[in-house]
């Protein structure tokens, strides 16, 4: 079954809550895991079960970092905040590297999150609307 992360800096949620809303009748079709503070929201305000980790600062981001390295994601849409500094930036870059490594995609932006969800949603055989 696909596996995707979703997560998001505080500034960037709006977006992410927004980002699954709308592509809700795909991804409550899938197996969802989340950082925690975001999986809180997505369930809350979209209504999507998800497989929630820590919160990004407290282990979160390490988390989802060992599904990657464990071949249990096919993707990640991390909304970053590139203009304000994290707390957790040693663990973010970690993530990055690892997704790296592994051949894992990810998308830090709305509209590589876009892509990469299209291009998930194509190999399940389903094409977003």
């Amino acid at each position: 079954m696909t596996r995707i992360a979703l997560i998001a800096h505080d500034d960037e949620k709006p977006e992410m809550i927004d980002f699954a809303s709308e592509h809700q009748s795909y991804l409550q079709d899938i197996e969802i895991v989340t950082t925690g503070t975001t999986g809180k929201r997505i369930e809350d305000e979209v209504g999507i079960d998800v497989d929630r980790k820590q919160s990004g600062p407290l282990g979160g981001d390490l988390q989802i970092g060992a599904e990657v390295a464990d071949d249990k994601l096919d993707g990640i849409i991390f909304l970053r905040d590139p203009l304000t500094a994290q707390p957790h930036e040693p663990d973010i870059s970690a993530l990055l590297r690892i997704c790296d490594v592994h051949d894992t995609p990810m998308a830090t932006t709305r509209k590589s999150a876009e892509y990469l969800l299209t291009g998930v949603a194509l190999e399940d055989g389903v094409e977003l609307q």
